[in-house]
């Protein structure tokens, strides 16, 4: 067929592209109108102006202050010294021999804390680099350490995460951000140990054919002020503050204000954020000294926001304009007619517009836009738990989204100052393979009734 020669065409080159190293804020929109070309009926332009755009902006809309909080809250506990406190206390804890486990685990706090999981790959780096050149771990593998521990099962599989793959569903299954624990809870172990197992192997292989750290790091200051870094239990108040204060309004105070269900998680995770952006800059108002600093973190923060939102926001438009060509209503149905529940429903179809769109959170928004509420109503008919669809979307999402075009593994590599070459093999494991095995055994339990 004609019109899905285009959709791969056009899937196909992104991936490339994305490889090559261009922008999908460039090559979003060209792509998605070479697909669209494919198609009889279309006005390109329309497809520009209205299909593309809307998508674009209607994702920005929704999940702007998600983004925006994220990283101003991500920027102020890095100046004030928050997240290298931690990852540093993690480090003495565990040992320079074990480097990889370390700077996992440091990404997991943070991202699990609700920091933005770009400004973690900032905080993150200069020490995980310096672990790695201490432990001598080639440094190619330091950009699957990293996405092990933020882009996977800290995003979608842990309940109370306040990352926005765990937080898109709520709307669309009236549920919130510690839905159905135990399978988030099984999918975040396979994640993690197989994960470890996998990124230890190849560190021991390597360390035997005598390869070394083997990079440069040129431009990138890797020692740390100490003077300004807090305390272990100081510098997670913070970090915690964000689920627990998430948790007290979704579960107490809003209910008891009969606010509307499916604006609970989303505001409740607002107002949490803000909250600890707020009590952050009190606890160290020393470090900033004045109001001005405080503003320009702030500001920092909030320019940091934009490149992830528009990435991401540009491969929904992307993933918009397929959705409304013909083929892909043949493609949808089909996964669904398929599907003998609405678990798998669910898994299948995020798990095929991740790939499309190459992001977690556009994939998973695009088809709990379209599907959601069919989805849910088909739950409730079957006995099934929403919270059920709730995490396994999340998890589905983080699959295969995790293509070379996906904007997290190029901002990724940008900051390491490695490619897809050296390290996208290892990225691939940990972010592909590996969740959607995770994936597998949550299906089977979930058809077994766990929740």
């Amino acid at each position: 067929m004609l019109e899905l020669l285009g959709i791969i065409l056009a899937l196909g080159l992104l991936i490339y592209l994305a490889y090559k190293g261009l922008s999908v804020i460039i090559i979003s929109p060209l792509l998605a109108l070479v697909a669209a070309s494919f198609s009889p009926g279309f006005h390109l332009m329309g497809v520009f102006t209205e299909t593309y755009m809307n998508g674009t902006v209607g994702f920005i809309l929704s999940f702007f202050p998600l983004f925006l909080l994220g990283a101003i809250f991500g920027k102020v506990i890095e100046v004030t010294g928050c997240s290298r406190a931690i990852g540093n206390f993690i480090t003495a804890k565990l040992g320079t021999e074990k480097a990889i486990l370390a700077v996992v685990l440091s990404c997991a706090v943070l991202t699990y804390g609700g920091v933005s999981l770009f400004v973690v790959v900032f905080a993150i780096y200069p020490i995980a680099a310096h672990l790695f050149r201490e432990a001598q771990i080639p440094k190619r593998l330091l950009p699957a350490a990293i996405a092990l521990g933020a882009f996977s099962f800290t995003m979608t599989a842990l309940p109370g995460s306040p990352q926005i793959q765990n937080a898109i569903p709520m709307p669309y299954f009236k549920t919130d951000l510690f839905a159905a624990p135990i399978l988030g809870i099984v999918a975040a172990l396979i994640m993690f140990g197989l994960g470890m197992l996998w990124l230890e192997k190849r560190a021991r292989k390597a360390k035997a054919s005598g390869e070394d750290y083997g990079e440069t790091d040129a431009g990138n200051n890797t020692q740390t002020d100490n003077t300004r870094i807090p305390s272990f239990s100081r510098a997670v108040i913070s970090i915690i503050l964000i689920p627990v204060t998430f948790l007290i309004l979704s579960r107490v105070i809003f209910p008891m204000f009969d606010t509307p269900q499916n604006v609970i998680g989303m505001w409740s995770l607002i107002i949490a954020l803000v909250i600890a952006i707020l009590v952050t800059a009190a606890l160290y108002a020393r470090t900033f000294k004045c109001w001005a600093n405080l503003i320009k973190s702030m500001d920092e923060g909030a320019a940091d926001s934009l490149l992830p939102i528009f990435n991401t926001a540009s491969v929904v438009g992307f993933g918009k304009v397929i959705v409304t060509l013909p083929v892909f209503a043949i493609i949808s149905n089909s996964l669904i007619e398929i599907s003998p529940t609405p678990i798998i429903a669910t898994a299948l179809s995020t798990t095929v517009l991740a790939g499309l769109t190459g992001s977690a959170s556009g994939g998973m928004a695009i088809v709990l836009g379209i599907f959601g509420d069919q989805f849910h109503n088909w739950a409730i008919m079957d006995g099934i738990n929403p919270e059920v669809l709730h995490r396994v979307s999340s998890i589905a999402s983080g699959g295969l989204d995790t293509l070379p075009h996906n904007g997290a593994i190029i901002t990724l590599l940008s900051i390491t100052r490695l490619n897809h070459k050296k390290s996208y093999f290892d990225i691939m494991v940990v972010n592909i393979f590996i969740p959607l095995i995770a994936l597998f055994v949550i299906l089977i339990l979930a058809h077994s009734g766990v929740v």
